[in-house]
């Protein structure tokens, strides 16, 4: 199992300068001239590529949908563009812009301890995907009465601790495979999930598991929890009907990554319970519906192509998503002008050297100048990312459903839009803008 702690502080070491970047462009860049992004008809700018482009596809055109955006949001060349298709892994793309918006890139997922004035303990989080058990230990012990907390508990008495998470019936988004929920990358997604609910492969009782450490911890100092699940979804319910009762107590607080950290964990490592963490957390809602809504709402807001989308996780693991390449491609220009895009950026894996991008196209001139995002489902194979060219970035995204080996095309055709960066039959007059799709 993978120490998801090291993990992160791998991601920080190796994507540092690229933060170190971000850094220098926290304040708003200069206004950039909002151009119509992409719709249906729009004929695409540079003819070369688009030839180009079917050629590397071959005879059957069917299986696939690829944009290429300029680094003013002018559409180059497009196959596809507006039919959706199930994104896989690029749906954290997604995710995890959202997410930055929302919630910044320095805040942190909280494992909080409170004390209520009838002497009671809650333990309630917010997804720390590298929940350990030595944090868990720590909160147990300050619940007990150890490590210098002035909590008071009466010898030989249980510990009445509420342990406020999701329900059960909301531990899996309703639609992910039976099979997939019992791997690891399909763990249930929790608000206490000790090692993101994961071993060797899911922990598929995960409150039962977070129970069991706070025993033993208890035992060991001679001590016992009185435990009981209290459903998270009535926290505001009960805060209202107890409005004018004594607010709990904050003992102590465990702390994740910093988010930054936390969306490379999702985007470069490609982990699923972080993404659905950050869209919960990035909507303040842990119901799966309401949160997609707000998401979706997000997007929208944003001017991005909504032709066809469908929001139903926010890994890209259900078979139900649908997005489409040119809504892909325009998020991605839209995230580049945001304050915080250059920490997007950061988040993503890198050719030839980085994340699940790590063994793609060495040796050839996309290594270290193409950041994006694979996914990878039985008959599915999408990238999408920024690629760095002469001429400035471009915003590409493919997405294969049903298509033969799509790897190789896949780097074709980056190569031919880096080369083909300055378009040699570029005319600004074919640039119709009709509207968004």
């Amino acid at each position: 199992m993978r120490r998801f702690a090291t993990v992160i502080a791998l991601i920080s070491v190796v994507s540092s300068p690229a933060v170190r970047a971000a850094d220098a462009l926290l304040q708003p860049p200069p206004p950039v001239r909002r151009q119509g992004l992409p719709g249906r008809l729009q004929r695409p700018l540079c003819p070369e590529l688009q030839r180009t482009i079917r050629a590397a596809v071959g005879g059957s055109t069917a299986p696939w949908s690829i944009s290429v955006l300029d680094d003013r949001g002018q559409l180059l060349a497009d196959l596809n563009g507006w039919l959706p298709r199930i994104p896989a892994s690029n749906q954290k793309l997604i995710s995890t812009a959202f997410a930055l918006d929302r919630l910044g890139p320095d805040q942190r997922l909280r494992t909080q301890l409170l004390r209520h004035g009838d002497g009671s303990f809650e333990l309630t989080g917010e997804g720390d995907p590298d929940l350990s058990i030595e944090k868990l230990q720590r909160l147990a012990m300050v619940a007990l009465g150890q490590g210098g907390s002035r909590t008071r508990v009466t010898p030989g008495e249980p510990v009445r601790l509420m342990l406020r998470d999701v329900p059960p019936q909301r531990w899996w988004p309703s639609d992910w495979p039976a099979d997939d929920r019992s791997y690891a990358y399909g763990a249930p997604i929790t608000r206490l999930a000790l090692t993101s609910n994961a071993l060797h492969m899911a922990v598929m009782d995960p409150a039962l598991r977070l129970q069991r450490v706070m025993q033993s911890t208890a035992r060991q100092q001679g001590g016992q929890f009185e435990m009981v699940m209290v459903n998270s979804e009535n926290s505001r319910a009960g805060q209202r009907r107890n409005r004018f009762s004594r607010p709990p107590q904050l003992l102590h607080s465990e702390e994740s990554a910093p988010m930054h950290a936390l969306l490379s964990l999702a985007n470069t490592e490609s982990h699923n319970f972080t993404a659905e963490v950050l869209l919960r957390e990035g909507a303040d809602s842990w119901d799966l519906n309401r949160a997609l809504h707000t998401n979706t709402h997000w997007l929208q807001a944003q001017g991005v192509p909504m032709r066809g989308l469908r929001l139903r996780d926010g890994s890209g693991l259900s078979r139900a998503n649908r997005v489409t390449s040119r809504t892909l491609a325009a998020l991605l220009w839209r995230m580049a002008q945001h304050p915080l895009g250059a920490y997007y950026q950061a988040s993503m894996a890198i050719a030839g050297r980085r994340g699940t991008l790590r063994r793609y196209w060495r040796g050839t001139s996309l290594q270290g100048r193409f950041w994006g995002k694979t996914g990878t489902l039985r008959g599915v194979r999408a990238v999408s990312g920024i690629l760095e060219t002469t001429n400035g970035p471009r915003y590409v995204s493919m997405i294969a459903n049903g298509a033969l080996d799509p790897k190789p095309v896949m780097g074709t055709i980056l190569q031919e839009a880096q080369r083909l960066s300055q378009c040699p039959s570029w005319s600004a007059a074919l640039w119709q803008p009709v509207g968004r799709g």
